[in-house]
């Protein structure tokens, strides 16, 4: 694996030495943004905020709790002589971008050339999720999807396509709305072979 593909799969890791804050002191920090917007916590509105983002933030960051690998532990072997390819298409999902903390709303899709064994279909959109519930770039989120499909299942190949719209383009700078990202990873025989990439990719665009 070369060292930006590393790059891209580590810089978003949970650390086992962070120390987890209280929910009094997250609470305190929302008290404070408000403050600093020019809010006042104290408000009618605004008195349960702090609890309710707290809240909302566990739910929408739980990725950093889950493990990929685990989703795609069970496996099945009674293919029926199955070995050709699985895909995936249009994915829903929801992230947030490491760099402002914003939205970012697109469509994964995904694909495999299994050897021998072949995982549940929800598996593969439960490991799109625990991914996009992190703070994320789209193009390291596209990097960790594949990586744990091919490190876990060991099939002969793996391709993952994410298409998004970042709220940090619409909502602030730039204000473009509408425009979206697409950022491609090729594992196995889906990166040397060309002609392989080809039809996934063919596949693909068919449905789409």
């Amino acid at each position: 694996m070369d060292d930006i593909v590393k790059n891209l799969l580590l810089r978003n890791a949970p650390s086992a030495q962070a120390e987890q804050p209280s929910q009094t002191e997250v609470e305190a920090a929302v008290r404070t943004l408000l403050r600093w917007v020019g809010e006042n916590p104290d408000r009618e509105g605004l008195m349960q905020t702090p609890e309710r983002v707290a809240k909302a933030y566990k739910e929408m960051f739980r990725g950093y709790t889950q493990d990929a690998s685990e989703e795609l532990g069970r496996v099945f072997e009674e293919v029926a002589g199955y070995n050709d390819i699985v895909l995936m298409n249009d994915i829903s999902f929801h992230s947030h971008c490491e760099h402002h903390m914003v939205p970012i709303i697109g469509k994964a899709h995904v694909a495999y050339l299994p050897d021998g064994k072949v995982v549940g279909l929800s598996k593969i959109a439960r490991v799109v999720d625990i991914f996009a519930q992190r703070l994320q770039t789209q193009e390291a989120m596209t990097a960790q999807i594949a990586d744990a499909i091919q490190s876990t299942l060991k099939p002969r190949g793996v391709a993952v396509v994410i298409e998004a719209e970042h709220m940090c383009m619409a909502m602030r700078g730039i204000r473009k709305q509408g425009s979206t990202t697409t950022t491609c990873t090729y594992t196995g025989i889906f990166k040397t072979d060309r002609d392989e990439q080809t039809r996934v990719m063919s596949l693909l665009n068919a449905k789409r």
